[in-house]
């Protein structure tokens, strides 16, 4: 029971034994009874307070309770929206990030795969190139010579090699320009730099022909590289 309740009852039930009081009184004559009129008064005191609503203040609290807490569960909610929404933003970004570091890891390993292969064969290349065994002889002709380059050269490199020692020496592999000293099938300056393709480069065609690829292939990439620089330039 609520503090107006109880004040309500104890004010009627106080007015209820006043106004018996004064009955009782006016009825035995008791000159200090309670004037009409005021006893009047006091009842109608109590029939105002009895008609105010015990539970309205309680009602009132409870219900801006009620919305106090709806505001703060409908702000949670958006805050815990906001905060998903942000979570997934963040988890797409990174997985974004991460496709595309094994895309670039992916692409890597297949650029050095490819390379490693690339400098297989080249190897393989040079491997049998170097095997390609020739007599040593006293002198050689100029269809001797060719016939080494083409054991030598890749095939479809062979016709840019060619061109290219046409210009240089004719196919004399112990071709000397007098000014400059450049010596042999390519004109290497100065004709020793061919002894890292072997002792006899003076002498020996196909030392020569093994040189003046691997400088080709080295400076230019391939002898059509070096003659498509050769007809740019006049030399290479």
């Amino acid at each position: 029971m609520t503090g107006i309740s109880v004040r309500g009852f104890a004010v009627a039930s106080a007015t209820a034994v006043t106004t018996v009081g004064a009955a009782v009184g006016v009825a035995s004559g008791d000159e200090q009874a309670r004037p009409a009129d005021a006893i009047e008064v006091v009842a109608a005191d109590a029939t105002l307070l009895a008609e105010i609503p015990a539970g309205t203040n309680a009602q009132l609290h409870t219900a801006s309770l009620t919305q106090q807490a709806e505001s703060q569960a409908d702000a949670a909610d958006a805050e815990a929206r906001r905060a998903a929404q942000e979570a997934a933003r963040i988890q797409a970004a990174e997985d974004a990030a991460e496709r595309r570091a094994a895309a670039e890891r992916e692409a890597q390993e297949q650029a050095e795969r490819e390379a490693e292969e690339a400098a297989l064969e080249a190897q393989a290349a040079a491997a049998a190139a170097s095997d390609t065994s020739f007599p040593v002889q006293s002198s050689y002709t100029k269809a001797e010579v060719q016939a080494m380059a083409r054991q030598i050269v890749a095939a479809d490199q062979f016709q840019c090699f060619s061109n290219i020692v046409d210009h240089e020496s004719g196919w004399d592999h112990t071709a000397t320009n007098p000014s400059s000293g450049a010596y042999g099938l390519m004109q290497a300056l100065p004709g020793s730099k061919m002894a890292s393709a072997g002792a006899d480069w003076q002498t020996n065609p196909a030392t020569q022909i093994r040189w003046g690829v691997n400088y080709m292939n080295d400076r230019y990439g391939s002898p059509c590289g070096a003659w498509d620089f050769w007809t740019a330039n006049g030399w290479y």
